[in-house]
């Protein structure tokens, strides 16, 4: 038995490094909320297992309606975010990348790795015949004209205007390249500001024409808006952010870089002079407009990369936020690889579970036949 037991443990310790490693709660990634301008954050969704938290939107209608795009499904809650409770697994299976509510707070729009699919109600999904180059979507962004959304996806950019019914080419006049951030002004012209080739364009007729926005050398990561003011609008280039009053025609710095100096931001939320940014570093946020900036962490994820930031229509004081242990850059690209996301575990990580699974049965078996000799032994009484 001493000799079985030796031969299961060999390829335990060979392939130990490879075994997948735990994380404890504070490393998962999942979705957070804050209800205070992002100064204090909480767990909001379900925390028994680790998830990427890749999309989320909040119905326009009601703030306790939330749909949560997740590496695993689609998930659905009706209470602020305390249950959820996940969306018909059989049609939108896998990771699903984007979702967004119409103006009614009642119809919705998601991407899956098959395609775009649509709801009217609760578990009703239904394709949304899309054009080539929308899957993988970036982003599905509503727009003010009801019926209206814009999808950027991983090679094309479409709109539609009846939610998804059928969809147009909206990427006429922008370069040749994949649109990386839309932000909708939903004022009465319908401002929509996208992120194509590190430049910024902007259009105010349903993306037929398009205008270029300069915004100072080096580019444009990420776009944002003051939820109070329409006319400015907030970018990021690494660490440093710039801003604009009067609607995207001329920008200047903003205050302080970030803390990380390598930081990239994946999304800026903006109320006067209070402002979070979500980053591939974590979460900062400032109360000066730029000029002093705090890490924030507490109930956050630690070193985790934080993608969508998103608050709440009803009520300005609510953000969520989203984070993933992979980056969300790499979820894209094996998603447009053809390659899934639970494929990504290695031969070596395989066999080291396998070989752990073994030593746990031996060593059962061995205790079991321990116990079964002694309980033999013992005298009659």
């Amino acid at each position: 038995m001493k000799s079985v037991v030796a031969t299961a443990l060999v390829p335990v310790v060979l392939l130990w490094s490879s075994v997948a490693c735990a994380h404890d709660a504070s490393a998962w990634g999942g979705l957070f909320r804050s209800s205070d301008h992002g100064a204090s954050w909480f767990l909001a969704s379900p925390g028994t297992y680790p998830i990427a938290a890749i999309a989320v939107a909040v119905s326009p209608t009601d703030g306790n309606h939330l749909l949560l795009a997740t590496d695993s499904g689609l998930l659905r809650s009706r209470n602020g975010s305390r249950d959820w409770s996940r969306e018909t697994p059989s049609v939108l299976s896998g990771a699903v990348w984007a979702a967004a509510f119409a103006a009614d707070g009642r119809r919705a729009l998601v991407a899956t790795d098959s395609g775009v699919f649509r709801s009217e109600a609760d578990n009703d999904w239904r394709p949304a015949r899309a054009p080539r180059g929308a899957v993988p979507a970036r982003v599905i962004a509503p727009g003010a004209v009801p019926g209206r959304a814009y999808l950027a996806g991983w090679t094309g950019f479409v709109r539609t205007d009846d939610w998804g019914g059928s969809w147009t080419d909206a990427a006429a006049g922008l370069p040749d390249a994949p649109v990386t951030s839309v932000l909708v002004i939903p004022d009465r012209h319908e401002s929509v500001f996208v992120v194509v080739a590190d430049g910024v364009w902007s259009t105010q007729d349903g993306a037929r024409t398009w205008v270029k926005r300069e915004t100072g050398p080096g580019g444009v990561d990420a776009l944002g808006r003051d939820i109070g003011d329409a006319a400015r609008l907030w970018a990021a280039r690494g660490p440093r952010l710039s801003v604009t009053d009067d609607g995207g025609v001329s920008w200047r710095p903003a205050g302080a870089p970030l803390p990380e100096a390598n930081a990239s931001v994946r999304g800026i939320s903006a109320m006067g002079d209070v402002i979070v940014v979500a980053t591939d570093r974590g979460l900062f946020r400032s109360t000066d407009g730029a000029k002093r900036w705090v890490t924030l962490e507490g109930n956050l994820p630690a070193h985790l990369e934080a993608g969508p930031l998103v608050r709440d229509p009803s009520d300005p004081e609510r953000l969520y936020v989203g984070f993933s242990v992979t980056p969300y850059s790499e979820l894209w690209r094996r998603a447009a690889d053809g390659v899934g996301v639970w494929q990504r575990i290695d031969l070596a990580s395989l066999l080291g579970a396998v070989a752990f699974v073994i030593l746990v049965g031996v060593l059962g078996t061995a205790a079991v036949w321990r116990l079964w000799r002694r309980r033999r032994a013992e005298p009659i009484r």
